[in-house]
């Protein structure tokens, strides 16, 4: 009987702990902004009709002070898009490469509504 309670505990905590070392997802409603680097080679417009489809919580700002995030948005040789995301003060915070332009705004988009800035 000892063990079977202890255990329930030992469970219990190692479940709060876990809970707290999630991150924070961002609220539902929350609208957030991106600068999109001047190193980015992927044309805005192209960034924005994915953005609008996949996230559209998610706008372009051309003021970086004004921006939640910055995204490095540029496609690489051999056909691969390769995004980074920076919080304010330049720490990159995410990367990923895909083939498909939709799948990397996707996937920013996924960490940036999980992630709160």
């Amino acid at each position: 009987m000892k063990n079977l309670l202890l255990g329930a505990v030992l469970a219990a905590l190692v479940g709060a702990a876990v809970i707290q070392a999630a991150p924070k997802p961002a609220p539902a409603d929350k609208s957030l902004k991106i600068f999109l680097s001047p190193a980015s080679n992927v044309p805005k417009a192209d960034v924005m009709k994915n953005l609008s489809d996949k996230c559209p919580n998610v706008t372009i700002t051309l003021e970086p002070k004004k921006s939640d995030y910055m995204v490095e948005a540029r496609w690489v040789p051999y056909g691969r898009y390769s995004f980074t995301v920076f919080k304010h003060g330049g720490d990159a915070v995410y990367g990923t490469q895909t083939t498909l332009l939709h799948n990397a705004v996707k996937d920013v988009c996924h960490y940036m509504n999980t992630h709160q800035p």
